[in-house]
C-alpha cells in the first residue's frame, strides 16, 4: 500500500474514527484502525465490536492494498504535523510495519495484518429514511442528559427512537428516562420512518452521532433493523449495535391530570436555583419549590453548612405547594428549553411535573420529586 493524502483532510477523519477506539483493550487488533488505499480514496475504519466508524478521505493512491496501525499513535503524529504538509503512507511487502513521511519527519509504526481487523456493519438494514441532521441533532440534544447510567438497567442505557402516531399525525420521537427524569422530543416525522421498529441506541453511539452532527447541514440517511442502525453524514458511517431490551411504556409516567400551572422567566429562575444549591448537600441536592400566587420561595436547609431563601415573581394562580427537586436534575431541565420562559405543570408534593417552554411544545420533560 501507498498513499499520500493532504494532512487536514487526514486529521479530520482521523478526528471522526479513532473516538470508537477505547485505550485499554486486550484484543490488539482493537487498538487499531484499518486504513484501505484503493481509486483514489484512503478508507478508514475503527470498531469496539459494538460500533464502527468509517470515512473516506481523498488521496492520490500510488498502490493500492489495507493494513492497520495503533489509532491514537497515528492521530498524535498527524496531529502535530505542520499545516499544509501531504502525507504519504507506505507498507511494507510483508505488511509488519507502516512508514509514514510528512516534509523531513519520518515515522515508522508496527502493523497488524487486514485479515484481522473485524467487520460488524454486514447484514441488511431494511428499513431506511433520511432526515434533516439539524432534526436528528435535536433529537439527542435534548434528551441524552437523562440517559441513564445505570448498568443495571441496560435498557434504560441509551435513547430510545421510534415513530410515534398521535392526533393525527406521526413523529419521529426521541425518548430518555434514568427513572428520576424523563425527556420526550419530537420532530415532523421524515417520509419512510412510519413501519420503522422502536430501537434503544446506546450511550456510546449517541454521544458519537451527536460529536459527528455538529456544525452538519443536509440530511443524514438511517439505516435500521431490529438490532443496528447505520447512520450516513457526507463521507462518515457510523454503524451500531441497538441495546437488545424492551425500553418502558414511558406514556404511563407522564401524568395527564396536573392543574396548577407555573410560568417563571428562565432568567431569573436558574440562576436562582443555582444559588441557593449552593447550599444543599452533594448527595441529597434537594431545593424546595413554595408556591403561592405570583410568587415562588426557593429554599434549602443543610445541617451541615446553613440555609438559603430567595424569591422570585412567577405567574400562579392555584393554591399554595411546596414540592422538592433535585437542584441538578432542574438546572439540566432548565438548559434545554428554547424559550424565555419554563411552563411546569404541577399536582402535588409526591407527584411528578411536567416541564416545557409552553404548553404543547415539541419537547416535554418530566421530573420527579423529592421529599424535603
Amino acid at each position: 500500500m501507498k498513499v499520500t493524502v493532504e494532512r487536514t483532510a487526514l486529521l479530520r477523519a482521523l478526528g471522526h474514527v479513532h473516538r470508537v477506539v477505547e485505550r485499554r483493550n486486550t484484543i490488539p487488533i482493537l487498538s487499531n484502525l484499518l486504513l484501505r488505499a484503493a481509486d483514489g480514496a484512503l478508507n478508514l475504519k475503527a470498531t469496539d465490536l459494538d460500533l464502527e466508524v468509517t470515512e473516506a478521505v481523498a488521496a492520490e493512491t500510488s498502490q493500492a492494498g489495507a493494513t492497520t496501525v495503533p489509532a491514537y499513535v497515528l492521530y498524535d503524529i498527524v496531529r502535530k504535523l505542520p499545516d499544509g504538509s501531504q502525507v504519504s503512507l507506505e507498507s511494507a511487502g510483508d505488511g509488519a510495519q507502516m512508514l509514514i513521511r510528512a516534509g523531513r519527519s519520518r515515522f515508522t509504526l508496527q502493523a497488524l495484518p487486514e485479515s484481522d481487523f473485524p467487520d460488524i456493519a454486514a447484514g441488511d438494514l431494511p428499513h431506511r429514511f433520511t432526515a434533516p441532521a439539524a432534526d436528528i441533532k435535536r433529537l439527542i440534544d435534548k434528551t441524552q442528559f437523562a440517559i441513564s447510567t445505570e448498568e443495571t438497567r441496560y435498557y434504560l442505557n441509551g435513547i430510545y427512537l421510534h415513530a410515534a402516531a398521535g392526533n393525527g399525525e406521526t413523529t419521529l420521537r426521541a425518548v430518555a428516562t434514568d427513572g428520576h427524569r424523563l425527556a420526550r422530543v419530537d420532530v415532523a416525522a421524515p417520509a419512510g420512518c412510519e413501519g420503522m421498529p422502536g430501537v434503544i441506541v446506546p450511550r456510546k453511539a449517541v454521544a458519537e452521532i451527536q460529536k459527528l452532527l455538529d456544525g452538519v447541514d443536509g440530511e443524514a440517511a438511517i439505516e435500521l433493523s431490529a438490532s443496528k442502525i447505520r447512520l450516513s453524514i457526507g463521507p462518515v458511517v457510523l454503524t451500531s449495535k441497538l441495546i437488545d431490551g424492551a425500553f418502558p411504556d414511558y406514556q404511563r409516567v407522564i401524568p395527564a391530570g396536573n392543574d396548577k400551572v407555573m410560568v417563571v422567566e428562565l432568567g431569573e429562575f436558574t440562576p436562582a436555583v443555582d444559588r441557593v444549591s449552593t447550599i444543599s448537600s452533594e448527595r441529597g441536592r434537594a431545593v424546595k419549590l413554595s408556591l403561592q400566587e405570583g410568587k415562588l420561595t426557593l429554599s434549602v436547609t443543610n445541617p451541615d453548612s446553613g440555609s438559603a431563601v430567595e424569591e422570585i415573581s412567577v405567574d400562579y394562580e392555584g393554591e399554595p405547594l411546596d414540592v422538592g427537586f433535585n437542584a441538578r436534575y432542574l438546572l439540566d431541565i432548565a438548559a434545554q428549553l428554547d424559550g424565555d420562559t419554563a411552563f411546569f405543570k404541577l399536582a402535588d408534593a409526591g407527584s411528578p411535573t411536567i416541564v416545557q417552554d409552553r404548553e404543547g411544545a415539541p419537547a416535554l420533560y418530566v421530573l420527579m420529586p423529592m421529599r424535603v
